[in-house]
């Protein structure tokens, strides 16, 4: 998709990204919503962390729209008037990776956190259940 380079902003002008950070319209209603979004990605991340299945397809879209991120900043950049009252979406991504991708990618950072944890509390589980029954296999010797 290429487009014009008039409907980014130039992200190479930002320097200060904490300044950067504080010039965004935080209430404006899409960004309070895509919030809400993350807030309830993380919940349902959370509430999920026994459901394998669900954490697995919830983690593979996740990922599928990091992947998509720039596609859906092209789109944005290009229909930005009919949600936001401000064009953000800068032709680097700063802006989309900033409010989609890291709280996304954080996500899944916590999913596997969650799975690396299952993993090593089932295979200690595994280790004492191996050692009972070797011990019970001796004494059955004796």
């Amino acid at each position: 998709m290429n487009m014009d380079r008039e409907q980014f902003v130039n992200g190479d002008e930002i320097v200060d990204y904490w300044g950067y950070l504080k010039s965004i319209d935080w209430y404006d209603p899409w960004l309070i919503a895509l919030m809400l979004v993350h807030v309830g990605t993380t919940t349902a991340a959370i509430c999920t962390r026994n459901h394998s299945l669900f954490q697995v397809i919830l983690f593979l879209v996740l990922l599928l729209l990091v992947y998509f991120s720039e596609t859906i900043n092209e789109l944005a950049a290009r229909h930005w008037r009919t949600f936001s009252r401000q064009q953000y979406f800068d032709s680097n991504g700063l802006f989309i990776s900033t409010v989609f991708s890291i709280p996304i990618l954080l996500n899944c950072m916590l999913m596997i956190g969650n799975w690396l944890y299952n993993s090593t509390q089932l295979m200690s589980k595994l280790k004492v259940a191996q050692l009972r029954e070797q011990r019970k296999s001796q004494q059955k010797l004796k």
